[in-house]
């Protein structure tokens, strides 16, 4: 009897290495993100987050090791090819345009699709996501708060209709009620069916999220698990996160 066929993950990394000069970014970064997952990617400041998800989006250059999305190894094509295929980063610190409102922000997420008819009906998504960001289309981005901010950089990453979602810190700096509505968002992305890798150092909001969570530790992957479990491994809290 043979056995039951298994479905390759959305995302495959094996073995990621980014340097930046001598500098090594990440040294050994190895995961998976299933089709329909939430995955989160945790780990203090400095484990690597942030440079796991600019290689995967093609903003960090990969030194060795492979990017596997879809099938296709994307390690070191340009990010705007690596969009194009699906795949978008919503990056920590937002990188809007501030004089720019929130609609033409939010359109050019969308200079990458073949099919331009599609706009009105992902702006109607990402309004229905985040209907503040509707309440404010006309307002320009610099004058908005860090949580609307925020808001906008996740829409923004969603008009180009990705496959998989990145989002790098989307907590960082926030209130913990801005915090709890934009999880509560996630959380209906993910219900719709949207795949999403989520990098972060908040532990609890995060492995409450996710289906599956990721340890860094020095730009190595240390620990893996179903986020349940990895909620109440002490391992986790105390030596890898330095928590309690």
């Amino acid at each position: 009897m043979s056995a039951p066929a298994t479905t390759a993950p959305l995302l495959k990394i094996e073995h990621l290495e980014v340097k930046y000069g001598d500098l090594i970014g990440v040294a050994d970064v190895s995961l998976e993100v299933p089709k329909g997952s939430v995955v989160a990617l945790l780990g203090s400041n400095g484990a690597g987050k942030t440079t796991t998800l600019n290689a995967v989006a093609g903003i960090a250059r990969v030194s060795a090791g492979k990017v596997v999305f879809a099938g296709e190894d994307i390690a070191g094509q340009p990010a705007y090819a690596i969009v194009r295929k699906g795949l978008a980063l919503s990056p920590e610190g937002w990188r809007l345009f501030a004089q720019q409102t929130v609609e033409n922000n939010l359109l050019l997420g969308a200079t990458t699709l073949a099919n331009r008819r599609e706009i009105p009906r992902l702006l109607e998504h990402v309004y229905n996501v985040f209907p503040r960001l509707a309440e404010r289309r006309l307002q320009r981005a610099g004058t908005m708060s860090g949580g609307e901010r925020q808001m906008l950089a996740v829409g923004r990453a969603l008009m180009s209709r990705p496959q998989l979602l990145l989002l790098d810190e989307p907590s960082l700096g926030l209130a913990p009620a801005i915090v709890d509505s934009m999880y509560d968002s996630f959380a209906a992305l993910h219900k719709e069916g949207q795949t999403i890798l989520l990098a972060e150092q908040s532990v609890e909001v995060a492995l409450e999220a996710a289906d599956h969570a990721y340890v860094l530790q020095v730009g190595r992957t240390v620990l893996e698990g179903p986020a349940k479990a990895m909620a109440d491994n002490p391992d986790v809290q105390r030596i890898y996160l330095g928590v309690g």
